[in-house]
């Protein structure tokens, strides 16, 4: 199950999951990416969205505006559905309409292979930055271990190269593996001082002594915060 957390409120880019993306709104460009894959399921705290979802035959749930994060809208949604403990969830942000089916497949099988293991209650993907796209606080970073089990992730450039240069940062990717009970875990999870700090809701599994497995892949999407990204990707893609 593919579900995708589509706030319509955005300060920077106003209804940016409605943009027009040659032609359909972000989000249902976002869901008509990944639905090859598995069921999607958009979920979102606006009548609007849920009845555009509808009008393009995507299957939509209306969700409460008071969630902090898209996590915790996406726990709503797969709690309607009433899955079992071991089904997959995979929740992909509705400002990724050029995401590639292999970065999402590749996420779902790190999913299947940790799904067993207790103490890890997400997965996630990175790709290689350079050291000047390292420097944006917009770009979060991850540094794993040897099995690429993530250690910290961090606005800021790290690791920091103290003695010489450096340019094999580790970019993170918003989008996040769970099964319906580990998905269930992080939900229960009280915000921590990390993820207040940073601003990144995926430090609440870290700071809470659970862990995050991590896959590289390879991808020209990014997420789309402002219009002139938007712009910036309708160069960079074809559709």
């Amino acid at each position: 199950m593919i579900i995708i957390p589509a706030r319509l409120g955005s300060s920077r880019f106003p209804s940016k999951v409605l943009a027009d993306v040659a032609g359909m709104p972000m989000v249902v460009r976002t869901a008509k990416a990944v639905e090859d894959i598995d069921d999607v399921l958009i979920a979102t705290d606006s009548s609007e969205v849920l009845d555009i979802a509808k009008s393009f035959d995507i299957k939509a749930v209306l969700t409460s505006t008071t969630h902090q994060s898209g996590t915790d809208r996406i726990y709503e949604a797969a709690k309607s559905l009433n899955l079992s403990d071991d089904e997959i969830i995979i929740n992909v942000q509705a400002d990724e309409p050029f995401i590639e089916q292999d970065v999402v497949k590749a996420v779902y099988e790190l999913t299947q292979k940790y799904s067993s293991n207790g103490s890890i209650i997400a997965t996630s993907a990175y790709k290689y930055i350079t050291n000047p796209e390292a420097d944006d606080p917009n770009i979060v970073k991850v540094v794993t271990d040897s099995k690429d089990i993530a250690l910290y992730f961090s606005r800021s450039k790290i690791p920091y190269p103290r003695d010489h240069h450096f340019d094999r940062y580790k970019g993170h990717l918003g989008i996040y593996g769970f099964t319906m009970k580990s998905l269930s875990i992080y939900c229960s999870l009280n915000q921590s001082s990390l993820e207040n700090i940073e601003k990144l809701e995926q430090l609440r599994i870290l700071e809470a002594g659970y862990k995050i497995a991590m896959v590289e892949v390879e991808t020209e999407s990014f997420g789309i915060d402002t219009y002139e990204d938007l712009q910036r990707a309708l160069k960079l893609h074809t559709i």
